[in-house]
């Protein structure tokens, strides 16, 4: 698939060299259009197939991480013809024990599910039992691999080359040259997110000041999942002079957009193009663009790699090289030349010419 985002002019925002705060570094050109399009695939016929999907904490509506691989869920039914009692989505709690991880997939795997998705590197523990137990069910894992385990495929991402091109925002977008980073729990995966973006804004203003807080800390993921203490922390990182916030929080996004509204400044959006989110409608005006992680492209396309049994053919990241991370400007603050800028950088990662950090 190909990660298309609509540019239009504005005459608000910061979005050129010359009428930002921040003194710009000179941006790299941006490429010649691209001729490439997306070509569809041959019909894949997963009419026999019973698939299951296990969320990560917040499951559907948490207008992030989970509803994205809900999408692609969604879609591989669709295009493929699986019906739906084949078909079955099972949640998970924050801080829940091991043992109902486990018993999720074992009774994905006990009813006939086959292939399985778990949603997030949550589910890598219990992988390692229960994969073992079932070594003819093809199990999706979205964020992580399991050493040795060949019926289970990582769908792994560069979250932080998204997130570079997210911190290029915060910086053009800035009147103070002051932007925010609120990661939700404090672990490697969030980790990529704010090295990235802090990468992405000192490249395109080196002089810019990024103040940075974590919900939790490692093993609380109640951070992925508490919109009133990401609004509390959104808060603070304004008071200390941000005017552009950026959240690797899942549905604890959700306050920061609310935090981020009350003080009448900016947000970029995680993951999801969250401009066009339903549950985001109520803040989707502060939201200046969005970093985009493609769970639901991997998702979708490890359902109909298994159909076809060709697993190998899935990439070994989710790039933005594949089109698996990459960025959406809904809302219409990003102009076209905010929107080159872009592509210049985006380019420069995708040649090599960028290398982009995936630890602060």
């Amino acid at each position: 698939m190909v990660v298309s985002a609509c540019a239009k002019d504005s005459g608000g925002g910061t979005t050129t060299a010359s009428g930002g705060a921040c003194e710009f570094a000179t941006p790299p050109s941006a490429p010649a259009a691209s001729t490439t399009s997306a070509v569809a695939g041959d019909k894949v016929d997963g009419s026999a197939l019973k698939i299951g999907l296990a969320y990560d904490i917040g499951g559907r509506g948490d207008a992030s991480f989970n509803d994205l691989a809900a999408a692609g869920f969604d879609q591989a039914i669709k295009d493929m013809g699986v019906a739906k009692d084949n078909t079955r989505e099972l949640s998970a709690a924050p801080n829940e024990d091991e043992s109902l991880k486990q018993g999720r997939l074992r009774t994905l795997a006990s009813d006939g599910f086959n292939p399985i998705v778990g949603v997030g590197f949550a589910y890598t523990e219990a992988l390692k039992v229960v994969a073992p137990e079932f070594p003819n069910v093809r199990f999706g894992l979205v964020d992580s691999a399991v050493e040795g385990a060949a019926n289970v495929t990582p769908l792994v991402f560069a979250e932080q080359e998204g997130a570079f091109l997210a911190g290029v925002v915060a910086a053009y977008q800035s009147k103070k040259c002051h932007v925010g980073f609120v990661g939700g729990v404090d672990i490697p995966l969030i980790q990529k997110f704010e090295a990235g973006y802090v990468q992405g804004a000192k490249t395109a203003a080196p002089k810019i000041q990024v103040e940075k807080k974590y919900i939790t800390p490692a093993g609380d993921f109640t951070g992925f999942q508490d919109p009133a203490k990401g609004q509390e922390i959104a808060k603070g990182l304004i008071d200390q002079g941000a005017d552009v916030v950026y959240p690797a929080a899942g549905a604890s996004g959700i306050g920061v957009f609310a935090a981020v509204k009350q003080a009448g400044v900016l947000a970029i959006g995680c993951d999801a193009d969250q401009y066009n989110q339903p549950t985001l409608a109520g803040t989707r005006d502060v939201i200046a663009a969005s970093s985009l992680k493609r769970v639901d492209v991997a998702v979708y396309d490890f359902f109909r790699a298994a159909a076809k049994n060709d697993l190998a053919s899935l990439p070994k990241v989710f790039d933005l090289k594949v089109n698996g991370v990459g960025y959406a400007t809904s809302g219409g603050r990003i102009n076209a030349e905010l929107q080159g800028v872009l592509e210049g950088y985006r380019a420069q990662i995708v040649e090599g010419k960028i290398k982009v950090a995936d630890r602060p």
